[in-house]
């Protein structure tokens, strides 16, 4: 069934969204199906609001070439609807000067410096260690973290023995402190880390110091913040977000009614296109899925037929497909958390592709084991049937932790200070802790750590 979705819902495919700069200027190009005229503005036409249009090129989208357009000018694009004349930043921009601010022409060219030949380690070698970059802070409380920072600490990771980093969302989004999962475009990497190019250097850093860079990408919602995607070209059904959600029950998630249309081509091919540019572009090892359950259900509920996303199980699929094509070596992760064994078998057998998930079935009695302070309330049964845990019959397709930035916020802390809160450094904190990552790193599973936890 997913097979003939996905073929059904196959994009009319575009080449080259986005600012594509060549020899005679840049080339630009939209999709915006319910604007009448569309048009550039920048500094190459000194903000002139009509000086450049685009021309319809069918499917709703429209195109054209200026000139004077060359990487580094700031640029949005002006749509008209009717009565309505929106001033957007470009959903494909690489760079933007901020979340409410202007598109930024990138230049692509980069020296990725004799790194071309980093194979990341076979999946049942990693170690993968959590981190981020916002956290890496320069010195006072009111700057944040950057890629340069992070980037100084990877010599100490290789020594540590981590031989793969997972990077939270560095999306551009509203502010400059965030874990990232409100993400206002998707493909542009948030200014106030260093921007695209600090992500590149910060990659190929950790290329040469045998580290691997699994990259966190969140579609199962966007924003809901600082959100030009939002009624992007002026058309909504009630009270809905426009041609990039959907329009009724499903837009709903947890973090608002944001939820991707998986059933639009244009939509999917969108999304498609930010995954496969991770790879191509910024050389990335793999993607980690963040709430892999709310792209497949509207209620993030396995079991519940009514609340099913048919369009995101195949989109989950084509992507795995496509990562797959691309680099087989490419590990994609599912934060699904419900045990879902189908969520790793193969596509060809009905699966969503990915090829290890979150093991909610690990986390969760380990760290019950670790942090009671009674033994009749320790149940070592629950911790053996988390050892022997596996799905589709390999232990490998399966992460194990005891900590992860959603084990230690949300009401949660760092295992020692669970074990016995406000006394962390006391020596059953410490020991009880240890004995929580002795069972990580023993398991059969890929092993990882959350950024600090090997000070704990």
């Amino acid at each position: 069934m997913f097979k003939a979705l996905n073929k059904a819902l196959k994009p009319k495919m575009k080449p080259g969204m986005g600012p594509i700069s060549h020899e005679k200027g840049t080339t630009f190009r939209v999709w915006a199906p319910n604007a009448q005229k569309v048009f550039v503005t920048g500094d190459f036409n000194d903000w002139n609001d009509s000086a450049s249009p685009l021309t319809h090129e069918g499917d709703g989208y429209w195109a054209t070439d200026v000139a004077r357009a060359k990487p580094g000018d700031e640029y949005k694009f002006v749509l008209i609807n009717g009565e309505q004349k929106l001033y957007r930043i470009d959903p494909y921009a690489r760079q933007v000067t901020n979340s409410v601010g202007n598109s930024v022409i990138h230049d692509p060219e980069f020296d990725w410096q004799g790194t071309e030949a980093f194979h990341s380690p076979p999946w049942n070698e990693l170690i993968i260690y959590e981190v981020h970059i916002g956290t890496f802070n320069p010195t006072t409380e009111s700057r944040v973290g950057t890629f340069k920072r992070a980037a100084q600490k990877l010599p100490y990771l290789r020594e540590l023995g981590v031989n793969a980093v997972q990077v939270m969302p560095p999306m551009e989004f509203p502010g400059g402190r965030s874990w990232g999962y409100n993400l206002s475009l998707p493909f542009a990497v948030e200014s106030d880390y260093g921007g695209p190019k600090a992500f590149k250097e910060f990659i190929r850093a950790a290329h040469k110091n045998g580290i691997a860079v699994i990259l966190d990408v969140v579609y199962n919602h966007l924003g809901p913040g600082d959100l030009d995607l939002w009624r992007f070209d002026g058309w909504a059904e009630g009270d809905g977000g426009g041609i990039y959600f959907y329009n009724d029950h499903r837009s709903q998630t947890p973090w608002g009614h944001t939820r991707p249309d998986y059933g639009r081509p244009e939509v999917r091919q969108f999304l498609r296109d930010n995954a496969l540019m991770w790879l191509h572009e910024y050389r990335v090892d793999g993607l980690r899925w963040d709430a892999t359950a709310y792209i497949r259900n509207v209620n993030g509920h396995d079991n519940d037929p009514a609340g099913e996303i048919a369009d995101g199980w195949s989109f989950m699929q084509w992507i795995n497909e496509e990562v797959r094509e691309f680099a087989p070596n490419h590990l994609t992760i599912a934060e699904d958390l419900k045990n879902n064994e189908w969520v790793v078998k193969d596509t060809g057998a009905g699966g969503a592709g990915f090829g290890a998930q979150w093991d909610a079935a690990f986390v969760h009695p380990v760290r019950t084991a670790i942090i009671t302070n009674d033994d009749q309330f320790r149940d070592l049964e629950a911790v053996k049937t988390a050892l022997y845990a596996k799905y589709d019959g390999d232990a490998f397709k399966r992460v194990v932790y005891t900590e992860s930035h959603d084990e230690v916020a949300n009401g949660k802390a760092r295992v020692p200070e669970e074990i016995w809160p406000g006394n962390s450094h006391h020596w059953f904190a410490k020991k009880r802790s240890t004995m929580g990552a002795v069972l990580v790193f023993t398991a059969p599973g890929i092993p990882m750590i959350f950024q600090g936890q090997e000070f704990l």
